[in-house]
This record gives structure tokens, sequence and C-alpha cells, in this order.
């Protein structure tokens, strides 16, 4: 594991789903629609949590069985997509603590953005529905490219006027953390987001490790008193 951070942020990007918002409850619900659809009886919750931040293929995989290359697999995914977005924010909550945190880092001279791989027609609905105000948002279809790519992380800096190197990304899976290398940023891990017990959390080379909103919180709210 790398050394911890020791430079401030100027900046901080979160990855959306299982970082900075508790999105599981709205999509386990999708998920076991899509089962009921099929007559098949609800996954327990625990189960879909753990695959949440790897996508919507990821859960229609987990509850039918079907990979990607299977004939049925996208007209599945797009059933569970629908049953999502009919509500996305029905309980889907920012972590407890963060919202003091993101209060902070609104105001002149300091800044927070959301780079996520969440498509734009379910983030942006979300984010307004939870009433955050991002100073960028960029979208898996925002680009021609999504993380681990670091396009969209130098898309966010740039539209926060801040470079590269003077900022924070907070993710939950090892894709967030590639990214956060690939674009020169500082790579920061949560251990409370949507990590499969069978991960190997070493291995993903993070800067510094929070286990709890409320921690990563009281680090970063330290940082932006001394900003």
């Amino acid at each position: 594991m790398s050394e911890p951070a020791t430079t401030p942020p100027q900046a901080l990007l979160f990855d959306l789903d299982g970082t900075l918002v508790d999105t599981a409850p709205d999509l386990a619900r999708a998920t076991n629609a899509l089962r009921a659809h099929h007559g098949l009886e609800a996954l327990p919750y625990p189960l879909i949590r753990a695959q949440v931040s790897n996508g919507g293929s990821a859960l229609v995989t987990l509850a039918l069985g079907l990979e990607a290359s299977h004939p049925d697999h996208a007209s599945a995914r797009q059933f569970l997509l629908d049953s999502y977005g009919r509500d996305v924010a029905a309980e889907s909550r920012v972590f407890p603590g963060l919202e003091p945190l993101l209060a902070a880092w609104s105001r002149p001279r300091i800044a927070w953005g959301i780079v996520t791989n969440k498509p734009r027609a379910y983030a942006a609905p979300l984010i307004e529905a939870l009433g955050l105000e991002p100073g960028a948002l960029l979208c898996a279809d925002d680009l021609p490219v999504k993380k681990p790519a670091p396009e969209p992380l130098w898309a966010a800096a740039r539209e926060l006027g801040v470079a590269p190197d003077a900022c924070w990304y907070i993710g939950d899976h090892a894709r967030d953390m590639l990214a956060a290398h690939a674009a020169g940023m500082r790579a920061i891990a949560v251990g409370y987001g949507y990590i499969d017990e069978a991960e190997d959390r070493e291995r993903w080379q993070a800067d510094r490790w929070f286990e709890t909103p409320q921690a990563l919180a009281a680090a970063l709210l330290a940082v932006e008193r001394d900003a």
C-alpha cells in the first residue's frame, strides 16, 4: 500500500455509488424486481450490495446468471435499469457524516465534484433529488472513455479550475484507484463502500484508506479549516 497522502487537496472528486451516496437499497430493489419478473425469489441485500459498484451488467449476472455475452443479457439489463430509473432516490441517501463535509467544501477557494461510471440519465436525477450541487459532474457517457481511464478525472479537474495533482479522488473500487493514479491524483479508498469480501484490498495501492464516512469527513474538515 502506498504512503499516506500528506499534501492537503485543493479539490475533492468523489465516485458516486458506494462512496458519496448509498444507492444500494434502490439498486437492490431493481435487481430483485428483475428476479421477480422471472419468477425467482429475492436475493439477500448484502449479496447485491457487494456488486453495486460493478454496474448494471454485474447485477444482471448476479440476478439471473446471464453473462454479458448471453443474448438475453441486454434486455434483462434494460428491465433492471428501467425499474431503477422510475425512482432513483426512493431510499438512496448521502452517507452519514458527508453532508457537512460537502457544505464546507462548497465555499469559495475550495471545491468538490463527482466522477462516476453511472450514466447521466440516472446520476443527474439522483443528485438533483438529493439536493447536491457538485462543481463538476462527469458521467459514464460524457466522454468516449470512462474509469479507469484518467480522462473523466482530468475533465472534472478542469471544470473546477484545479490541477490534477492538487485533487484527491475518493472511491470504493480498485478501478477508482487506477483512475486516480493514472490522472496524477491522490487515490483515496473508502472501506465502507460496496466491496466484495473476497476482494484483496492490499492490491488497490491506495494512498490512504478511510473505513467510515465519519472518519473521511473528519479528516477533510480538518484540512478545510486550514485552507
